[in-house]
């Protein structure tokens, strides 16, 4: 029975967990330059420099930029997206 639980366990709450761990560490590893990103805190820029250290710099508009962690990424977005804003 313990067995039971821990397969459904596994199956329900840990693998799917790993699955979005992956795919948002590999979202992280294909973000460049000039990539229109969404941030968790509801940002939508421009990629301008991204660094090794794990900071990414965004332009807001003309005027703001932000350096922001590379984990705070939430998205990538079509390009053309902060136009048609």
């Amino acid at each position: 029975m313990l067995v039971v639980f821990g397969l459904i366990f596994y199956f329900m709450i840990l693998r799917p967990q790993q699955k979005r761990a992956k795919e948002h560490k590999k979202l992280m590893d294909s973000i460049s330059k000039g990539d229109e990103v969404l941030t968790n805190g509801g940002l939508v820029g421009r990629v301008t420099k991204v660094s090794d250290t794990g900071y990414v710099a965004i332009e807001l508009n003309e005027n703001n930029e932000v350096v922001i962690k590379r984990d705070f990424v939430a998205a990538v977005l079509p390009k053309g997206t902060m136009k048609a804003l």
